[in-house]
């Protein structure tokens, strides 16, 4: 008998819906807003009506110009290889436009920046990539990895919670995990969910749930998955569609980790499925991991405190990664349906569903950039043939549960970083991670995350800097 479950996803079968730019007259498009997302997670844009836009598109290089101050923060960030003065193209990828259903004649399309005036390389040609581009990076680790036979499809869950104001923390209601009181016919956030669940499917993402989450006020959002770069892209827009959707009813959402530190934090777990494009017959096997799978965890596994500078980058984060409450926990292990591990292997005896759910990541992460550095970590894994040394963490105990002998006896040597500082040092120092990602995108990185932090700590009272975060995120 077939005891298999869960939805079969290849990326073959996966399809991210498209729509002709040049049709955007009959769809009703009066604006076309150019979206771009920094290096701390803030979503930008400019807004252009559609017949200038339509004339961008008639240009060698359509796109607009934008400062090279817009991928840090709005104040000056000095850092080798970063120079705020000049600016960048920006440079639309209309394969990534979608409607607005939260305004309506408003199209969103997201871009690349790209040198104004090509730049010479080492080897003597020219160029105009830019390197501090999180989608360009993106771009970059997956042409990467694909000399591996190798590519992955990405599913989000978006957790939120819906606050009466940005002014103060009070959550729209109270109530449990999936609760259906969460969502009682005629409440306002019954109303706020239905309309995001209609605007997602109306803009051409894949909606496979919404719910009542376990905090007050919280609710999620589950995504179909896609290939990794249209999963980040998909994100972004979900996040707009959420937090509009939340303003045109007179609340405010925010991804902040944890407001409230007396129940369950709000996260952005990726699920992360491995599929092999080498024609190979042979199925996954149902009893183990395959080669592929193995050597991507091990990787993701060996450089997880590097990277989780870019999953976890806020001192917020710390606040929900914590052992014991369902979040992840502070040990680098995985472990089979453990919500206490970072990695938690999920479907693992259903070979054709199985994936790896990353829940050292939340709301506060560039999308784009938290995916090439998960990404990166495997890509080491899969190129040196890593061998996975961390056994599967998934019986009856989490981590922060065994004594020592047993954390050894499976491997769990590493403790994960238990603040942003610590995991800016992790990167720091992890050579592999800095070539992969390439030392002047780390080294800025580095200096704008730093900013990041002052920027939100710097207030000693406790309630300001809470509000100042969630009406950052």
């Amino acid at each position: 008998m077939d005891y298999s479950h869960g939805v079969v996803h290849s990326p073959q079968s996966v399809q991210s819906r498209k729509w002709d730019v040049r049709h955007l007259d009959s769809l009703g498009c009066s604006y076309v807003r150019i979206y771009w997302v920094d290096l701390v997670n803030i979503r930008r844009c400019r807004i252009v009506p559609l017949e200038h836009f339509k004339a961008l598109l008639r240009s060698n290089r359509p796109g607009v110009n934008i400062t090279k101050v817009c991928l840090g923060l709005v104040y000056l960030i000095m850092a080798p290889g970063f120079h705020p003065t000049g600016e960048y193209l920006y440079t639309v990828d209309t394969a990534t436009l979608r409607p607005c259903p939260f305004a309506p004649g408003h199209w969103a399309v997201l871009g690349q920046f790209e040198e104004k005036t090509p730049i010479p390389r080492p080897d003597g040609t020219l160029s105009v990539k830019v390197n501090l581009c999180p989608r360009t990076l993106l771009r970059r680790i997956l042409e990467e990895i694909k000399q591996f036979n190798i590519e992955f499809l990405v599913g989000f869950e978006s957790e939120f919670i819906l606050l009466k104001s940005a002014n103060s923390v009070e959550p729209v209601n109270i109530h449990d995990w999936s609760a259906s009181v969460g969502l009682l016919a005629g409440s306002v956030e019954a109303l706020v969910l239905q309309e995001i669940a209609d605007s997602l499917q109306t803009a051409g993402i894949a909606l496979e749930m919404f719910h009542p989450e376990a905090a007050p006020g919280q609710y999620e959002v589950v995504t179909g998955p896609l290939g990794p770069m249209e999963a980040a892209d998909a994100l972004i827009y979900t996040r707009e569609i959420i937090v509009h959707t939340a303003a045109k009813h007179g609340l405010h959402a925010t991804f902040a980790p944890r407001p409230f530190m007396t129940s369950a934090g709000s996260s952005a777990h990726a699920h992360i499925s491995v599929h092999s494009t080498s024609g190979e017959s042979e199925p996954k096997p149902a009893d183990k991991m395959s080669t592929h799978e193995s050597v991507f965890l091990a990787g993701l596994l060996a450089h997880l405190p590097a990277i989780a500078a870019f999953t976890l980058p806020t001192s917020a984060s710390y606040k929900r990664m914590a052992d014991g409450v369902w979040s992840g926990g502070t040990y680098v292990c995985y472990g089979t349906e453990n919500r206490e591990a970072p990695v938690r292997l999920t479907n693992a005896t259903s070979p054709s569903s199985r994936n790896f759910e990353v829940r050292c990541l939340d709301g506060t992460a560039n999308p784009h950039l938290a995916l090439a550095a998960l990404l990166a970590g495997g890509l080491i894994g899969i190129r040196d043939r890593m061998a996975l040394e961390i056994k599967d963490c998934g019986g009856s105990k989490s981590a922060a549960e065994m004594e020592d002998e047993e954390l050894r006896a499976f491997g769990i040597t590493t403790r994960m970083p238990l603040s942003i500082a610590r995991a800016r040092t992790a990167l720091e120092q992890d050579s592999a991670m800095c070539e992969v990602l390439g030392k002047d995108m780390v080294d800025v990185y580095l200096s704008v995350n730093k900013t990041l932090e002052d920027a939100l700590t710097s207030d000693p009272n406790e309630t300001r800097q809470l509000i100042k975060l969630i009406k950052f995120y």
